[in-house]
């Protein structure tokens, strides 16, 4: 809220007299609710073959089994990430890093190519806001029938619908969460502690918090999150050029905008081919009318175009008023598909996608650690040999039990003591001491290098780590 003075002087009798006026306005507008209306089309339809997958994915993934235990499963207390046949540890953190790194250029490489299609195409919100606008159509009818049931007094009728529609979003909402959860908690164990009211602590905050922020989001904020919660509407304009694919409104073709009768030679009343028919900005769920220009809210889901197109054809007029084309195209200029820019990304992602593979393909999923013991350098066995003490962890991350072998290298005088052929289980850490022992006459000098290695049977998996072997000092 602020406050807006007028001042006024007026002069009477030789003194000045002001006059305050106090304007109170509102710096923050209101949001005004969007009414959409439903459309058949190319784009729409083509936007459920982009959301069903990402739909049936993210539902269906936690129920998927892989060799005996849930497919994909963030198990945070035992600290394991299960994908499929790959089980990353904390160790492995780097390795997020890098992904989120490729999901970056990887949307900085599209958008620059094709404009926001994340956004009106596969982004969750997007689908989950889809799915909540249709449940308002069953439940509440067309768009004229929402608007005047909004503006209706409060009766039997108003309340059982709105109390069925919110039902329904509560209901989308809460299995929204149980398969969000169900990725970091086994689905199987889940869904049945949820309906006996058996679930733990942590499991039933975290139903409840994604239900309510599924809700809100796709029920309520909708446009709001993608014009002004989501950082990505504000930074695109950094990605875009004048080749990049974005939905535009032919303004040499349309204008000037006008009704009319269906064959009238408009063309002699300086008309366009735009008849004002008010769909294209309608059917836009973030509410903007596409022929004002490019704007942020756009989110390139294409419903104006086939709005448009539906009408072109009423009308007998060519398709394409509203499409997908560039700014260099829309004024007449050469377009240019490969850009310094377009070509950077995609270098760069390319680059990064290989080496992140490479990676993955050659990791072992195996880890040793060698802990020496610091309260005493070494000792002097009664056969006057030298020894010294070590703890040696095995961490086995693979996915099934192994059994590995122990040796030591570094000199052939070296002798390891202690257990050297161990059993350690899928996900687990073997631990025990060992000792190194060697002839004190064939060291040469007080400290060599050593190297410990792990080898499991079968010889597909091996790890290694150095140390230090310590001695007296020669006299």
């Amino acid at each position: 809220m602020t406050d807006k003075i007028h001042v006024e002087h007026i002069e009477e009798s030789g003194y000045t007299v002001e006059h305050a006026e106090t304007e109170t306005f509102n710096l923050y507008k209101k949001r005004e609710k969007i009414y959409t209306r439903k459309i058949e089309g190319f784009f729409q339809r083509l936007r459920l073959f982009t959301g069903w997958p990402l739909l049936l994915g993210y539902f269906l993934l936690p129920w998927i089994n892989w060799e005996g235990r849930q497919a994909v499963l963030f198990d945070l207390p035992s600290r394991q990430f299960h994908i499929f046949g790959l089980t990353f540890w904390p160790q492995d953190f780097a390795l997020l890093g890098w992904i989120l790194i490729i999901a970056a250029f990887a949307l900085f490489f599209v958008t620059t190519w094709m404009g926001r299609v994340w956004c009106g195409y596969t982004c969750p919100q997007t689908v989950w806001t889809s799915i909540f606008m249709w449940v308002e159509q069953v439940t509440e009818g067309n768009r004229n029938a929402r608007i005047k049931l909004d503006k209706a007094p409060r009766s039997s009728n108003k309340i059982i619908r709105k109390t069925l529609k919110h039902s329904m979003w509560v209901g989308i909402s809460l299995i929204t969460a149980i398969g969000f959860v169900g990725y970091f908690s086994p689905v199987r164990e889940l869904v049945p502690a949820i309906f006996t009211f058996n679930i733990g602590p942590w499991e039933a905050f975290w139903l409840a918090f994604f239900t309510l922020a599924t809700y809100g989001n796709a029920g309520w904020l909708r446009e709001q999150v993608c014009m002004y919660m989501c950082p990505y509407a504000r930074f695109q304009a950094s990605m875009f050029d004048g080749d990049t694919l974005i939905v535009s409104y032919d303004t040499e073709r349309g204008e000037k905008r006008g009704a009319r009768k269906k064959g009238i030679d408009y063309k002699a009343k300086g008309l366009g081919d735009c008849i004002d028919c008010q769909l294209c900005v309608q059917v836009c769920p973030t509410g903007i009318d596409i022929r004002d220009g490019l704007q942020y809210e756009c989110i390139n889901c294409a419903l104006c175009i086939d709005a448009c197109n539906s009408t072109m054809d009423k009308m007998g007029y060519d398709r394409g008023l509203i499409r997908y084309t560039t700014e260099n195209k829309l004024a007449g200029q050469p377009g240019q598909k490969l850009r310094p820019k377009l070509v950077g990304y995609g270098v760069a992602l390319a680059i990064m996608v290989g080496l992140f593979t490479y990676t993955i393909a050659g990791r072992t999923p195996l880890e040793i650690d060698i802990l020496r013991d610091r309260g005493q350098l070494y000792r002097q066995t009664d056969d006057g040999l030298i020894e010294n003490s070590y703890t040696i962890k095995v961490l086995n991350m693979g996915q099934r039990d192994m059994r590995f072998k122990i040796s030591v290298s570094g000199s052939d005088k070296l002798a390891l003591k202690g257990n050297t052929i161990v059993d350690v289980s899928a996900g687990e850490v073997f631990s025990a001491p060992v000792t190194v022992e060697a002839d004190p006459a064939v060291l040469g000098r007080p400290s060599i290098d050593i190297t410990f290695n792990v080898e499991s049977d079968d010889g597909a998996m091996r790890a290694s780590e150095d140390s230090r072997f310590i001695g007296p000092t020669p006299r």
